[in-house]
């Protein structure tokens, strides 16, 4: 509508524009942002005065709808531990033909930091936890650090196929990792079609696991995708939005292939619901079939505690690309401690350059600089949160110990797991080929690779530029 019309128009119900002179004021306070995440007001004298930090609940976040609908928010809210008590409570009752299978896969960053709650180690945390879940009536209890086995030879393998085709694909570099949802709604809402060819196909370890379990283990067990209850204790809210897309929902047997998505905090919960510490619960053997166990010993990755994406794919592409074996990758931090890069170099050329970018403030920068065309990349390992997946907002809080003190607990813990090489586990070997057809069969293809899709800006308060 032309400013013209609205200012003559005879209805009388609008208020006419007018011209409001600015007058001059104070300076604005700088803001400085610590590399904790702290906030300092820098006055125009020079002082500063460090800022609390606003505190929103998963409601007022989820009230916001910037960046999940209402729909995908009910959703969210029917995946709690209540959910699991339910079905748990169900079967206690129902007729043996009636009864689900349920089985609770366990996210490694998770069992860090109930380790770190309970001051034990993560092996003795896996058999207490375990033991308590299946006194509640859980069938198994199963580690994601397996299924991510799965994700981290995909993304591998995609690295290096969209290496091959950079020259005729423009968007095929750099290539983002996907495992992190909470990046994932940012892109699809906030750059849609721009960034999603940029992002990794391949299925976080989560969902693998649900299509493991749902697709696989399930049927071996006798019991039908939909009677069976899979339920995954994560780092992450997100995980749950991760969890309810249409993407992961069988249609022939109308079930997701992870129905519950619970978080480190909801564990802790849990058990205080039930009087129990579990510091306290007898322990139990361990579930083997499908979790990252060698003789009695838990297994884990390299390279950090958002699941070692950037190492993994960096050694195999300097030794397929260009036959240069790697044994310890170097990083550079740049402007904080949440970007960082890491370059193979070979006579003065640069053959490889990837980072890893975590939270909202580095994740922004990166896209921008891909709009401008002055990313430098071929990959960069994305994580939503600053400190990446062991201080997912599902992790359990700080009590006496300051939240700095508290991650690096975490972080130690984490690390101190065996290490494995994907390429080495024998059951993940003979899961291509038993359960997929071989690596790189279509059925592969389909099931531990997904798509994206941009989602339409809905006006709101929020977004209207007035």
């Amino acid at each position: 509508m032309m400013l013209e019309k609205c200012s003559f128009c005879k209805n009388g119900d609008c208020v006419k524009p007018i011209k409001v002179e600015k007058k001059p004021g104070k300076t604005a306070a700088k803001i400085r942002i610590e590399d904790d995440g702290s906030y300092f007001q820098i006055n125009q004298d020079g002082g500063a005065q460090k800022l609390e930090k606003a505190k929103i609940t998963l409601n007022d976040c989820l009230a916001c709808s910037g960046c999940i609908t209402s729909a995908e928010s009910v959703l969210i809210t029917q995946q709690s531990h209540e959910e699991l008590y339910k079905v748990l409570s169900s079967n206690k009752t129902a007729a043996p033909n009636q009864q689900k299978l349920v089985i609770v896969s366990v996210s490694p960053q998770s069992r860090a930091s109930l380790a770190a709650r309970f001051k034990m180690t993560p092996l003795e945390t896996a058999k207490k936890l375990t033991a308590f879940l299946k006194n509640l009536g859980v069938h198994y209890v199963f580690d994601t650090t397996f299924s991510r086995n799965f994700s981290l030879l995909e993304s591998q393998r995609e690295f290096v196929r969209r290496f091959q085709r950079q020259t005729e694909d423009k968007k095929a570099l750099p290539m983002l990792a996907s495992a992190c949802p909470g990046w994932i709604c940012y892109a699809e809402k906030t750059h849609g079609s721009f960034v999603i060819p940029y992002i990794s196909t391949t299925k976080s370890p989560q969902q693998v696991m649900g299509s493991l379990i749902k697709g696989h283990f399930a049927k071996q067990q006798h019991f039908s995708p939909d009677q069976t209850y899979h339920v995954t204790v994560m780092p992450c809210y997100d995980k749950k939005l991760e969890a309810s897309r249409p993407d992961f929902f069988s249609q022939e047997y109308q079930t997701r292939e992870v129905d519950c998505v619970i978080t480190t905090g909801e564990v802790l919960r849990l058990l205080e619901q039930k009087g129990v510490s579990l510091s306290d619960v007898d322990a139990s053997p361990l579930d083997t079939m499908f979790s990252s166990v060698s003789e009695e010993e838990l297994l884990g990755h390299s390279g950090g505690g958002s699941g070692g994406y950037l190492e993994h794919i960096y050694k195999y592409a300097a030794k397929e690309l260009f036959g240069i074996q790697v044994d310890e990758v170097q990083y550079k931090p740049l402007k904080n401690k949440d970007f960082q890069e890491v370059t193979l170099e070979k006579d003065g050329t640069v053959l490889l350059q990837f980072a890893l970018a975590y939270g909202f403030r580095n994740i922004q920068n990166l896209v921008q600089k891909l709009k401008r065309g002055k990313s430098p990349y071929h990959y960069v390992e994305v994580m939503a949160c600053p400190s990446g997946c062991l201080n997912g907002g599902g992790q359990i809080r700080a009590e006496g110990d300051s939240s700095k003190d508290l991650l690096q607990q975490v972080e130690k813990l984490y690390e101190s797991v065996k290490t494995e090489i994907p390429e080495r586990n024998r059951t993940v070997k003979e899961l291509y080929e038993q359960w997929l057809g071989g690596t790189n069969s279509e059925k592969a293809g389909t099931t531990l690779h997904t798509a994206y899709h941009a989602v339409e800006k809905m006006n709101s308060g929020f977004n209207i530029k007035w």
